[in-house]
């Protein structure tokens, strides 16, 4: 492949080619680069949300999915009268209590 004719005169149409196909080679990895740095981004805030995050000078640790759940399930037990569900059993004896 030869860039100028037998005149030596440069073929325009060749460098062009040449051009357009590096400009799309190299917008395709632009591309291919910015999806995978936001979805690099987005999988590390999920983790830290799943596994939380230890306290660090001026910001308070926060809790991981599970020890989360863990709280709410211990509001869904009676315990020494404190949680949720000793509230509810409160409120209901009191509804039954009362004449209609």
């Amino acid at each position: 492949m030869t860039l100028a004719d037998p005149t030596g005169v440069v073929q325009v149409d060749v460098l062009a080619a040449w051009a357009a196909a590096l400009g799309a080679v190299f917008t395709a990895l632009g591309l291919i680069w910015r999806t995978v740095r936001r979805l690099h981004r987005a999988l590390d805030a999920w983790s830290e949300d799943w596994q939380g995050t230890p306290a660090r000078p001026g910001v308070p640790a926060r809790p991981g999915v599970m020890e989360r759940l863990a709280s709410i399930e211990h509001e869904m037990r009676p315990n020494s009268g404190l949680s949720l569900r000793d509230a509810v059993n409160r409120i209901e004896q009191t509804l039954q209590q009362q004449p209609r």
